[in-house]
């Protein structure tokens, strides 16, 4: 039943042989992996004027052109970075997690790694955010059910993705392209109305008002509002993490889809940054900024809700970038050590099941935490990903240092200026968003950093532990066995049987709650009488394990050279699965504690029941 419901869910499993058919082509890897750079471009905007409007009013829309056009500049010095990084490593994933570990050393790359890790899931936390307010905007009174809805979305989110690569990409594309077209209608549309002179006049503000803050201080709320649109280029690296997951020639479909890219996220976001300028449109509580200009442009009926319905979808599904990342990413560091081996184990269906279900969860937690707020969570956003951008371009001017062949000067140039522009929006962003809960950003990324290396620590010491040269073969191995017993059962009678064969040293404990009891399974045992010692400890306070596990403590203390216990635990199975919920564990949570007990063995010897009228 539950493999059916899986089956019905994920799909059914696939072999390995078809992952070189799971891979993405470039119009399905532009759908996958752009739709986080390409949906920032609903709410960066709104982001800029989040910060500049409570302070300078209408005298806003003055800096929003030039804040918006330095932020394309340095899109494209990141895009074309990133490049570069993509010619050098042509078949590997992973982007400045690996550059910078190979090139700077382990703890850049873990630095790296850390700061793409969280950032992907605050891509999925802001980008479920920004979707569900872009669909409450048109439907208001669905406002009370945010946070609902933003797990609604993440749930579906991580299903979708379980389902593998290539009928993810193929379900996201739908949106993606619906999204960049209705971008396209908007724009195009918006632009002639302007131009012909359609739009109301009510609609085409003038700022004129006079900005009264000291030059320090206006320069101090420009950067904060830069800051706060380069969330614009989230997303852009999530190409080259995903390098292996595109057909081949692999680096050459990865370059198409980042050049592609760079460009759509150019128009789109200026844009949109000309009609809310020339509109004149602020944020409201109800209404993103976006919404309000596809009102202004569409007006209130089809082509607006069809509008709303596309930048919903696309900011919802815009996380599916980082659930292509993340993942990937995330097996990447498991193989190498630094997190969980099961998180580089593909699932059924080809995909790595225990990254997705993680950055799932991770991203509820964050949406639960912060209300579902996409506001609250933007501080956080954009210092992990400028962080990674940072040490990836420094870490490949590094090593055309090092290889000083064909064009490494032109690259050296590209690399170099995108090192020392994305290091500069560092700590622009570090130092406006500081207090706006940046510093919460550097806390995680030291202590995802600190469990980094303890996690490799401990895989290298048990490597050391289990490392079979250091293997010696024990001689003259003895069984000290003992069998806990509640009562005497067919379960009891065949644990031991096995027992007989595997030594002479048995001993059957039964822990008496019920004196009454305890002296029908006494007589009971003698007129059997298997020739096994019987041990009977009295429990005054009905506890069975704590003298249980007494008793095995002090026979594993008093064992012999050469000895060794042995606990073998009795256990019927039952014919049904939900059977085993109607009857106690006890078995089981002996098992448990014994596995942290020294040289103790613990082994289950299963009766299988075989009438079953339910």
């Amino acid at each position: 039943m539950l493999k059916l419901l899986r089956q019905i869910v994920i799909g059914k499993p696939l072999e390995s042989a078809r992952i070189t058919h799971e891979r993405f082509s470039v119009l399905k890897g532009l759908a996958i992996l752009s739709s986080d750079a390409l949906s920032s471009v609903a709410y960066a905007g709104e982001e800029i004027l989040h910060v500049l409007v409570p302070v300078i009013g209408l005298a806003s829309f003055h800096f929003i052109a030039p804040i918006s056009a330095a932020i394309v500049i340095l899109l494209f010095i990141v895009a074309f970075s990133y490049m570069q990084i993509i010619d050098a490593f042509p078949k590997s994933s992973g982007g400045a997690y690996i550059v910078s570990k190979e090139h700077l050393g382990i703890y850049p790359g873990l630095v790296a790694g850390a700061a793409l890790l969280f950032d992907y899931i605050l891509t999925v936390a802001v980008s479920v955010s920004a979707g569900v307010a872009a669909f409450i905007s048109a439907y208001t009174p669905l406002d009370k059910y945010r946070v609902l809805l933003c797990l609604l979305v993440v749930l579906t989110l991580v299903l979708l993705n379980l389902r593998g690569i290539t009928e993810s990409a193929t379900i996201f594309s739908y949106p993606t392209y619906s999204f960049i077209i209705g971008m396209f209608m908007l724009i195009g549309y918006g632009l002639y109305k302007l131009f012909a002179g359609h739009l109301p006049a009510s609609h085409l503000a003038a700022a004129t008002a006079q900005v009264n803050l000291s030059s320090l201080a206006l320069v101090w709320l420009v950067l904060r509002a830069f800051s706060s649109g380069c969330a614009a280029l989230t997303g852009v690296e999530a190409v080259s993490n995903a390098v292996p997951n595109f057909k081949v020639p692999e680096n050459r479909n990865a370059k198409i889809v980042l050049t592609l890219l760079a460009f759509l996220l150019f128009f789109m976001f200026s844009g949109l940054t000309i009609l809310t300028q020339q509109l004149g449109v602020t944020p409201t509580e109800n209404m993103t900024v976006i919404s309000q200009v596809a009102k202004i442009i569409f007006g209130k009926g089809i082509l607006f809700y069809l509008f709303q319905a596309a930048t919903f979808l696309i900011l919802a599904l815009a996380a599916n970038t980082a659930f292509a990342g993340f993942p990937m990413l995330a097996s990447l560091m498991a193989r190498d050590g630094f997190l969980p081996r099961y998180l580089a184990l593909r699932g059924d269906r080809l995909v790595f099941s225990n990254g997705i279900v993680l950055l799932g969860f991770l991203a509820a937690l964050l949406l639960i935490i912060f209300d579902g707020v996409t506001t609250r969570l933007i501080p956080l956003y954009a210092v992990g990903v400028f962080t990674s951008f940072t040490l990836a371009q420094t870490a490949m001017v590094k090593r055309w240092l090092a290889h000083q062949t064909g064009k490494w000067r032109a690259k050296l140039a590209v690399n170099g200026i995108g090192a020392i522009v994305t290091g500069m929006v560092t700590l622009v962003i570090a130092t406006t968003k500081f207090t706006h809960g940046a510093w919460v950003v550097f806390i995680i990324i030291v202590a995802m950093v600190y469990l980094f290396s303890k996690t490799n620590k401990h895989y290298a010491d048990v490597k050391k532990q289990l490392d079979f040269d250091n293997y010696r073969v024990p001689t003259g191995l003895k069984h000290k066995i003992i069998i806990p017993a509640a009562s005497l059962t067919n379960v009891v009678a065949n644990t031991i049987d096995y027992a007989r064969k595997l030594s002479d040293d048995i001993k059957v404990v039964h822990i008496s709650i019920d004196k009454e009891f305890t002296d029908k399974f006494r007589k009971k045992w003698e007129a059997w009488n298997p020739g096994i010692e019987l041990v009977i400890i009295d429990s005054p306070y009905r506890s069975v394990l704590e003298p249980l596990m007494n008793y095995i403590r002090e026979a594993d203390r008093n064992k012999k050279p050469g000895e060794v216990v042995t606990v073998l635990i009795p256990e019927f199975v039952t014919c049904r699965w939900w059977h085993r919920f109607l009857h106690n564990q006890t078995g089981l949570m002996l098992q448990n504690l014994l596995v942290f007990q020294t040289d103790v063995v613990v082994t289950t010897v299963p009766f299988h029941l075989k009438e079953c009228e339910l």
